[in-house]
């Protein structure tokens, strides 16, 4: 449960104590709580609610339409013989937020995971607001996020996940959100159910400490 419906929980329960506890009844109230008291934890209960209700809309609605930045892009072989990426390219420079894309065969049926990983060695999943990377006609992509300096290189790695690799990754995401932190994965983190299929490195074209 996320700190934001606790939240909005507890201000709940005091909006509904300094209702019943002033609930006349017969003609009387309970009255078990002073005056002075009922009131400010009534507001506090109002303003807990409200703040809850807006932080909680903030971190789970849908974000913002997306423009990312498209990189260099390789010519793709045909036929398809494996899942691959096609953009950015090996020792590409790239702005903070970029579209990691590329293609798969036509028997492919696993999920498309990207994890970038930056100079602290740990790895980090990329997603849309889908999780998984988006296949379509051969073709995937997912919007790939960066938070280093500038000049710092990543290594960009495509994983192919079975089912529960992917739910793993997936819950991981969830999980990093509700608690507004992103410590990455460990290596011995990554599930068995997710194979490497392909990996590049790029470099920051600029500072991207702070921008997500």
């Amino acid at each position: 449960m996320s700190s934001e419906i606790i939240l909005i929980i507890i201000g709940a329960i005091l909006v509904l104590i300094a209702i019943v506890d002033s609930i006349t009844i017969r003609g009387a109230s309970l009255d078990l709580i002073d005056i002075k008291i009922k009131i400010p934890l009534g507001l506090l209960g109002l303003l807990l609610i409200f703040y809850g209700a807006y932080a909680y809309g903030g971190a789970n609605m849908p974000g913002q339409i997306e423009k990312p930045v498209l990189g260099s892009k390789r010519q793709i072989e045909y036929p398809v013989k494996s899942v691959q990426i096609i953009s950015p390219v090996e020792n590409d420079s790239v702005k903070c937020r970029i579209l990691t894309y590329g293609v798969y065969p036509e028997s492919h049926e696993k999920d498309i995971w990207v994890l970038v990983k930056p100079s602290d060695s740990l790895y980090y999943p990329q997603s849309d607001h889908t999780n998984t990377s988006h296949k379509r006609n051969g073709e995937w992509q997912v919007i790939t996020r960066f938070g280093g300096d500038k000049g710092e290189k990543y290594d960009i790695i495509v994983y192919e996940a079975d089912s529960n690799a992917s739910q793993f990754f997936s819950a991981t995401i969830q999980q990093w959100n509700e608690m507004r932190s992103f410590p990455g994965l460990e290596l011995d983190e990554i599930p068995a159910g997710a194979l490497e299929v392909d990996r590049i490195s790029i470099y920051l074209l600029e500072n991207c400490r702070g921008v997500y």
